[in-house]
């Protein structure tokens, strides 16, 4: 849960800065984070997946 606060702490300044970034900056570090979140939730979902058939 802390690794999805900070996520969100990152997307918030990189969203705050993205006027005085260039844009492909910008959309670069947005893809990352979004991938970096795609895969806490697979992995989230893996394991919520296997606690809950034991």
């Amino acid at each position: 849960m802390l690794f999805l606060a900070l996520a969100f702490l990152i997307l918030a300044v990189v969203i705050g800065s993205a006027a005085y970034l260039p844009w492909p900056l910008t959309l670069v570090s947005g893809v990352v984070i979004a991938l970096w979140l795609a895969v806490f939730a697979v992995r989230e979902r893996r394991r919520r997946d296997r606690t809950g058939k034991a």
